[in-house]
């Protein structure tokens, strides 16, 4: 044999075993998972294997004289399994395709030259048993059912098997018939290529929904990373401020003591020198968020915001168009920077959802000053008009969830009576516990 016998002979080798590893290997392999079929489908399909069941009965008992119970069992099988196609489609379309050919050669040898003319053909000559239009439009069927579950190389082989089967259901046709090869081809070949187009079309659609919701977790994920960078930036400089102070202190206590004893400035020596270690780690561990998100404005080294500021956040909102009213309960007192920056930036984060998704609303502002802590309400009515649209996903509510978290305090959010919506966080005046982050998701 030579180099081309042997490599057709190794091509038509692999051919075989991709066969055999799709369409026969799973048929033959333990029942794929029950699915369950809509009614829909069901209801349709059956009625069509009930109608094609009554027409091929007819035709092989009496045009085929192949008498009534063996006419009813090759129109039931075929039946059965355009039926079972939608559960089982490989072992069904096996079933059928064998069905078709030993129907067709039990016809030729038991009736020869029996038959049902076939409309394309010449009117004095019939079509070969088991190639009548009834079971030609049942195979299409089952190979259309088929390319709609399986992949599109499977159905394109399982094309190229039903054909090979009509040209064996052709091998003992008398001469004087005429064959429906031609027309059976052209039908198969229409129905497969629809099937594998209308999966792969519902494939692309699912796996755009796929990856539209990967990208929405993902943005959501990034939402909540830069919120929390974000916030670890501003605890940053909370704690270092803080420990800057400490770190001073420690360093002129000793000159505020006329002859200090040596324990007590050998003491403060060891505090200040663990502030100072303790602020050189926070700013490597905390800092390097600054460096990785530079501000394109320049302000992200400028000071933390506080309720001092509050009153000219307001006078912004106001200067843009928007109805801002405050009120003020309680003693006003300084409180801790953590829960000052906190309180200013729900605000102000809420200030933003208002003027984004409630336009023409009026706004009113409550800051409760409380032996424990802060409330802070920011109410809006309902929008005089349709709000613009908003790309993307924001994050005020996960800011505001993630920064009441790390305070250790409670926040509500939600629809008002009027339309409006609402907003209130209790912040407790305590300690922080800078370790205690929980996770947190929500969206604005």
């Amino acid at each position: 044999m030579n180099e081309d016998g042997g490599l057709k002979v190794k091509r038509f080798r692999a051919l075989l075993r991709e066969l055999r590893e799709d369409l026969v290997v799973p048929a033959l392999t333990a029942a794929p998972p029950r699915k369950r079929v809509s009614r829909w489908i069901l209801v349709p399909v059956s009625l069509v294997a009930a109608i094609f069941f009554g027409i091929n009965t007819n035709q092989y008992a009496f045009a085929y004289s192949l008498g009534v119970p063996l006419g009813l069992a090759l129109a039931a099988i075929q039946s059965g399994a355009l039926v079972a196609s939608l559960w089982q489609p490989l072992r069904a379309w096996w079933v059928a395709t064998l069905v078709m050919v030993v129907g067709a050669w039990t016809s030729t040898a038991l009736a020869p030259g029996r038959g049902v003319s076939f409309p394309l053909a010449d009117a004095d000559r019939n079509i070969q048993a088991g190639w009548t239009p009834a079971t030609i439009t049942v195979q299409a069927v089952l190979l259309f059912l088929l390319s709609l579950q399986v992949r599109g190389r499977v159905a394109i082989e399982a094309f190229g098997v039903t054909v090979f089967a009509g040209f064996l259901a052709q091998l003992y046709k008398p001469p004087g018939q005429a064959t429906a090869i031609g027309f059976a081809v052209i039908l198969f070949a229409v129905v497969v290529l629809l099937g594998v187009s209308i999966r792969a079309g519902r494939e692309a659609r699912s796996k755009l929904v796929e990856q539209e919701e990967l990208t929405a977790e993902e943005r959501a994920r990034r939402t909540l990373l830069e919120e929390r960078n974000r916030i670890a930036r501003e605890l940053h400089d909370v704690v270092a401020h803080h420990m800057s102070v400490i770190s001073i202190q420690a360093q002129v206590a000793p000159h505020l003591v006329e002859n200090p004893p040596a324990e007590l400035v050998e003491n403060l020596a060891g505090i200040r020198a663990n502030a100072v270690e303790a602020l050189a780690e926070l700013r490597r561990v905390l800092g390097v968020l600054r460096s990785e998100e530079p501000a394109a404005d320049g302000t992200q080294d400028a000071p933390q915001p506080t309720l001092e500021r509050l009153g000219e956040l307001l006078e912004n909102v106001r200067a843009a168009g928007m109805t801002v009213k405050s009120e003020t309960a309680g003693e006003p007192r300084t409180l801790p920077p953590g829960v000052e920056l906190s309180a200013y930036r729900i605000v102000q984060e809420a200030l933003s959802n208002a003027m984004r998704h409630a336009p023409g609303a009026a706004v009113r502002v409550e800051l409760d000053y409380r032996a424990a802590g802060l409330g802070v309400r920011v109410t809006n009515t309902a929008p005089t008009r349709r709000p613009a649209p908003s790309p993307g996903a924001g994050h005020g509510l996960l800011g505001m969830r993630e920064r009441t978290a790390m305070l250790g305090g409670e926040l509500a959010t939600g629809a008002t009576p009027d339309g409006g919506f609402e907003v209130f966080a209790l912040l407790p005046a305590g300690r922080i516990d800078i370790n205690s982050v929980p996770a947190g998701e929500d969206r604005a």
